[in-house]
Parts: C-alpha cells; structure tokens; sequence
C-alpha cells in the first residue's frame, strides 16, 4: 500500500538543504529527526531469521531499519526455499500492506523501529509546529496526510435460509480475485452459538495471525456475532483493520440471524449492498422491513443497494423485478438455475456466469459489446459474436442500436453463434425478404409497418421479457415527440427491438402507451456511451457503418470491375433495370434506398465519434454493399469474422487485463542521516 500526500509542500533540514515534496508517510519516518517519534514507537531487535512482521502489523504499522538488514521474501513451497524481493539496509523503511504469502524477516542481527501508522500521523501537528534549535536559521517543516485504509467493503446480504449462501459467497470472492487480482478476504458474520468461528466478535477483538485460503489468493475470515451485540465501534474497529491488508471485504450476513444494529453498520460501512433474494413475498417482505427501520439511521450515507434475484431451475422473473424496484433496491442482477439448498455448490452453467459478472461489476471490470445500426450491414455482428464464442471470450452486457439491437437480442437470449448464422441465411431463401413487407395504405407516416420484421424476431424469443434474457441487453430507440434518445431494459424485448429498427419514412412509428418511438440509430447509432453509464469500462465496440472515405474507395473499385464485364450480361442488365426499378420500392435508387442513405449519412460521424469511447473498434470491410442488401447475408458474416479475427489478440488482451492489480510498493527513499 502506498500513501499519498494531499498537500505537499518542499521544506528545508539543519543544513539548508531542499527536501522534496514528501509523497508517503514512510519518507517522512526515514527523513524526520529521530527524536520527534522515538516516543510514540518502540525499538526492537531481531536475531537472524526470525521475522519482523506478524499478524495486523504487517498492514498497521511503519518500520525504520536503525542496523542490520532485512529482508522481503515470498514463502516458497515443498523443496523450494523463500525467494527474496527485496533488501532494506540501515536507514530505509518498509510497512503497509503486505500479501500473506509475503513477510519480512531479519537476514542479521538487526535492531528495528516500529510505529503505528495512526500514531504516525498524529505526530503531523507537532512535527509542523516545530521550530529548529538554536543553531538553525530555517524553520523544519514537515506536512503530511496519512489517506484512509484502501480497501472496499461490499455487503452480500442473504434474506433466504434456502439459498446456498457459503458457496455463492465463495465463488464471488474467488472470481473477484481472480478477475481483478486484488486481495479480497470474505468476512462471514454468524450467530455465534457454538459453530466453528475464527474469532468471536467482542470488545477483546483479537484477529488470527492465519486466515484460511480460499481458492488462489482470497482469504476467509469467520466472525461469530453473540446474543449480545458488541459495543459500538467494535465492527467499524474491525472493518479498518481489514481494509488495511485487503483491497475487498465481502461482508457475507445471514440478514435474518444477526442483529440489526449489526447490519446497519454493514450497510454504512459498505459501497454497495447486495440482497441475495428469492422469488417469494417473503423475502421482499423482510427486506423492505429491514430498509424501512434502516433508512432513519441511514440518512448521508451513500451506499447502493442492488437486488440479486435467484431463480430455480425453470422458474421466470415474471415482473418481480418491478416489485423490487417499488421498494427502493435496483433489480440489477438474476443468478439462473440457481440451487435451493444451504449446502448445494453452485453448478456450472447460467449460475456460474451469473456470479462471474456480479465478480465483474465489483471489480469494474465488466466488458461490454456495442452493437451499431447499419441495416443489412449489420449481419457483420454474427461473425464478430461467432469469434468471441469459438475463443471463450463472454461480453458481460451487449448495447444495440436498430440491426444491431435486432441481432443483439438474439444474443442475449441465447441462440449461439451457429443459430444466428442459420437464421441470418434463412434470408437467402426465395421469396424470405418479401415475408418481411407488410405495406401500408395509404403511406402516410412509412411505406412499411413493421411488423412482419417483429413476429420474424417472435419467432424465436417469442414474449421473453429483457429479465428473462441469459445475458444484459439494452436496447436503444429514439422518442419521435421529445427528440431524446430512450435505453429499454425492461419490458418485452420484441416491442422493444421493433422501436429500434422503426426507420422514419420507411416504417411507421411505434406508438407505446402516449408516445411514438422510431430507430434509436437517429440518436445513437453506436451505444457506447450506454455502456459507460452502465460501470462498463472494457467496451468492445462493432461499427458496421462504413465511412464516406471507404464508401468513396469501395465504389471506384466496382466501377473498374463493371468495366470488365462482358458486353452481353451488362446489354441485359440495362434492359432490365428500368422494370425492377419500376416495381421494386428497394431497388437501387429508388426512394427507400435514398432514406437510407440520407440517414447512415448523417450517422456515420456520430459514430466514429463513439467510437473514441471504445477499447477496441471493429470496423467490417463491408464498403459500399448496398444498406437494404438482405439476401445476401453470408458476404457480412464473413466480414465480421474476418476483422475480429484480426482484432483477436487486442480484445484477448482487453478481456483478460485485470481490472485492478496489487503488487508491494515499498519506500524508495534511503535515510540520509539517523539523529
């Protein structure tokens, strides 16, 4: 851990010499006089080999080396011995936070000074009012400020004694670690009634040098809560101790066994709180009790409340979710197939990737995928989706605008990158576009109704609601009255979809309730920018609207292709042209295809500009293939796959890139002189 300095000033020492701006506490303990903290620390000596650090020190207080040396080793295992990281001479410092498998053990006979790092800064208000002896013309100053311990409580609270409460505790805190890199100890609180715990929460809070592991790198810390809740400060006491050493506390509460006094420091504790819920009355019961006796005591604190919603197997949403909401928690996240019992595991599958991405959005970490409009272009999206699957790489949310919300719900409902292809060809089949037309008499507000493109969707998703999806969806759609872009993420997903591809002039609007609703690419073509105010900081990003640059080199080209062409077939193709031209609305340069022109026009720079929000771009080489070229659709899965292929090593890069990394910073700075 490292410490900051939030006002930093250059002072002056005896000798005249300029000290730069101190940036951590252990600088100013190897720079100031010994004298001034001689008194609030203690000098100890080590024989070689024994160790410096135990327990809470290693995260509580600051060493100074006064002679012999020390040295920062990892424990090695089996045959292999500790392999050192470091050595600290006479006169350099060391402290903070350190792994558990990390320690600092004397390498001679070596006298060391500790301090508490509390006691540390309380010396800053005298260390800055003191002035030199006599024989000093400046005066000594020395401003530091000690920051808050690091680490992030979060609070899994648990409303449902049928709920595999251990193992998903468990599997969120070894996901979180392994996706983020952190330290993260899960803290379970339980009424202490004779069960196995590591300490028992009272006023003689005494931690064990050992916590047990779990998994890789996360650690276990079980807290037995008495009849008798603990005096006040008591957790608080144990919660700072904590984010000392850890970068994450999962505080894992049975809610309806310990104390509410308990929960509520949990909760004013915690930046965000999570309601591990059933579908059941009950549950949504306790929990707006337990908010609505909270709320008084909770009032300035700004923790988030987010609702986990656990579903059986074969058991649906069902608008629950809206229930939630009306108590005052955000239905954010479902764990699917979800075990119904205390000492189930937590199987793989929909469960499994459901913790993942509640791992993810605790670590800021999440990927998204922005799926941009383009109409037939946006068969490009099936070969990029293709990609990601065959290479195991799972976005955690998709965000799409008009085509790309078309295919992006079928993502997310589950159809695999081989159901996608085959109801994208399904389109080469005779006669398939003209099943899409439904016309309208007379076209006053659009040529076609839309539809026929709806109960095509329907076919496969049928009435899912976005809660019913595997995978977060939003959809994107513009309001026709106020001119405001509007993200759907509740409600029936092929309503939804059907605002989003409503192109004006050539579908009529979608009318909800009092309002109208066309394409959400007017507003949005390329919803990153969803994605963002979602926490998602790892944005993939497709961009099927080629640029005007493109547009103009793919167009040169064919005109020096149609040169070649034999004399004949270009004789009959101009005899035919103005028959299909005639009766075909879609033809080439008929007025559909100038609405759509005229309207990716206006959206291409609108989406290169999202594009800068984006970690990685994919822009299929679809060039000037025409927007309304539905038949062919396997030409723009093959694109897509070939630039995501070429892209694969940056989004692999992307994906896998921790969302937070930890490794020990110890002081860099030498002690000029020990007075």
């Amino acid at each position: 851990m490292s410490f900051g300095c939030s006002s930093p000033v250059a002072t002056k020492m005896k000798i005249g010499r300029t000290v730069r701006e101190w940036q951590r506490p252990l600088d100013f303990l190897a720079e100031a006089p010994l004298g001034w903290v001689i008194t609030h620390g203690q000098v100890r000596q080590f024989s070689p080999g024994s160790p410096v650090t135990a327990g809470d020190q290693q995260a509580e207080c600051a060493f100074l080396v006064l002679s012999g040396t020390c040295r920062l080793q990892r424990n090695g295992s089996g045959d292999t011995g500790p392999e050192i990281l470091r050595t600290y001479n006479c006169g350099e410092t060391f402290g903070g936070f350190l792994r558990p498998d990390i320690a600092v053990v004397a390498a001679e006979d070596s006298t060391v000074f500790c301090i508490r790092l509390r006691d540390l800064a309380d010396i800053a208000p005298k260390v800055n009012g003191h002035s030199g002896s006599s024989e000093t013309s400046d005066t000594t100053r020395f401003t530091f400020t000690l920051n808050a311990p690091k680490g992030k409580i979060v609070t899994l609270a648990f409303f449902s004694d049928s709920l595999p409460a251990k193992s998903m505790a468990e599997n969120i805190t070894r996901r979180l670690h392994s996706e983020t890199g952190a330290s993260v100890l899960l803290l379970q609180l339980v009424a202490f009634a004779g069960q196995d715990v590591d300490v028992v929460l009272d006023d003689k809070l005494v931690l064990p040098a050992e916590l047990s592991e779990i998994g890789d790198g996360s650690r276990l810390l079980r807290v037995g809560i008495a009849d008798e809740p603990p005096a006040p400060g008591v957790l608080d006491e144990l919660f700072r101790r904590l984010r000392y050493r850890f970068d994450y506390v999962l505080v894992a509460v049975p809610a309806e066994h310990v104390p509410t006094r308990v929960l509520q420091e949990c909760l004013t504790q915690s930046r965000t709180v999570h309601f591990f819920l059933r579908r059941n009355c009950e549950d949504l019961y306790h929990a707006d009790l337990l908010l609505h006796e909270l709320r008084p005591a909770l009032k300035g604190f700004s923790a988030e409340f987010r609702s986990v919603l656990c579903l059986a197997e074969n058991e649906s949403v069902a608008a629950f979710d809206a229930q939630i909401e009306k108590v005052g928690i955000s239905p954010r996240f479902f764990i699917r197939r979800c075990p119904l019992s205390a000492d189930a595991d937590i199987p793989d599958g929909p469960a499994n990737a459901d913790i993942r991405r509640i791992a993810r959005s605790l670590g800021n970490c999440l990927v998204g995928l922005a799926l941009s409009s383009g109409a037939a272009k946006g068969f490009s999206h099936v070969g990029v989706l293709q990609v990601l699957e065959e290479n195991g790489i799972e976005p955690d949310v998709v965000a799409g605008a008009s085509m790309g919300a078309y295919v992006g719900a079928l993502w997310a409902y589950g159809c695999d990158g081989a159901k996608l292809e085959k109801l994208a060809r399904d389109m080469e089949a005779k006669w398939s576009l003209w099943n899409l037309i439904d016309p309208v008499f007379p076209p006053r507000q659009g040529f076609l109704r839309g539809y026929a493109a709806k109960q095509r969707l329907q076919q496969t998703i049928g009435d899912a609601q976005f809660s019913d999806l595997i995978r977060p969806l939003r959809v994107l759609a513009t309001n026709l009255d106020t001119l405001g872009r509007v993200v759907f993420s509740s409600g029936d997903v092929a309503t939804a979809v059907h605002t989003s591809i409503a192109v004006p002039g050539i579908f009529v609007p979608v009318r909800i309730g009092e309002e109208s609703f066309v394409d959400g690419g007017i507003v949005d073509p390329l919803p990153t920018d969803v994605l963002q105010e979602m926490g998602v900081n790892k944005i993939i990003a497709v961009n099927a609207m080629p640029s005007s640059d493109r547009i103009r080199l793919s167009l040169q080209a064919q005109r020096e292709l149609g040169g070649r062409t034999p004399r004949r077939t270009l004789k009959l193709a101009r005899q035919l042209l103005p028959f299909n031209q005639h009766v075909n609305y879609f033809a080439q340069g008929n007025i559909l295809e100038i609405l759509m022109n005229s309207i990716h026009g206006a959206q291409i720079r609108m989406a290169e500009a999202s594009c800068q929000h984006a970690d990685v771009v994919l822009r299929p080489d679809v060039g000037h293939d025409r927007w309304l070229d539905f038949r062919n659709p396997a030409q723009y899965i093959r694109a897509g796959r070939e630039i995501a292929l070429r892209h694969l090593g940056e989004i692999k890069a992307l994906v896998q890139e921790k969302g937070m990394t930890y490794e020990h910073e110890p002081a860099t700075e030498s002690l000029a002189a020990v007075a």
